[in-house]
């Protein structure tokens, strides 16, 4: 699923067959930092996305405008995810789950050893994207919540972090052999969210906030 292009996209708008070239590329990097790290050449990216270095390079003249592009588009496609799960008008709380398991292929954990020492985190890109899923992500945990089936001691971070740290193992480590395992073991976390709680949980909430300043 893919939102409309953006306005940081929008102008001017490319040809049919230039769109498609930036999409195999965004695709094909994906794919790769995933499998392989965030140090994948870019050529192999060009080679995987069936284009020149020439078409890579006018796309995105460096690294980090790539990584960039990635980043927004995974975001781009979680939000998606979290729109569908509003459009839902049955159990609130089965929307969530399904929302969970989408967010969770992803594998945005995989992703974030992109982020390095360097590159620019509050990039407005980037700012955009994050407000828009966060806040739908939100909206998603609160209809549930409204509905009496999620426990009301948990917030946004708490969910993100969760579906993060289970679609591990991180780049480069055999990653796909553990996929199996990723949404049995969401799926028991999962259950743990359910309202009433059966337990008090040590601290507060935690927000995506928290996550960044940490």
């Amino acid at each position: 699923m893919r939102t409309a292009p953006s306005a940081r996209r929008a102008s001017p708008r490319p040809r049919a067959d230039a769109l498609r070239n930036r999409e195999r590329i965004i695709t094909a990097a994906r794919e790769m930092f995933v499998e392989h790290g965030p140090q994948v050449p870019l050529d192999e990216i060009a080679r995987r996305a069936g284009v020149g270095n020439a078409t890579l390079y006018r796309n995105f003249p460096d690294r980090d405008a790539l990584v960039r592009e990635v980043l927004c588009s995974v975001m781009d496609r979680t939000a998606e995810a979290a729109k569908c799960a509003l459009a839902e008008t049955g159990d609130a709380f089965a929307a969530l789950e399904r929302f969970a398991h989408a967010a969770a292929e992803e594998r945005i954990s995989a992703l974030c050893p992109m982020v390095s020492s360097t590159f620019d985190r509050n990039h407005p890109d980037l700012e955009a994207a994050r407000e828009r899923v966060e806040g739908l992500i939100a909206e998603v945990m609160d209809r549930a919540k409204a509905a009496g089936q999620l426990r009301t001691d948990v917030g946004v971070g708490d969910l993100m972090v969760a579906a993060a740290q289970l679609s591990r193992p991180p780049a480069g480590t055999a990653c796909f052999d553990a996929d199996r395992f990723v949404h049995r073991h969401l799926q028991l976390f999962l259950d743990g969210l359910r309202a009433p709680a059966r337990s008090v949980l040590p601290g507060t909430a935690v927000t995506m906030e928290d996550l960044r300043q940490s």
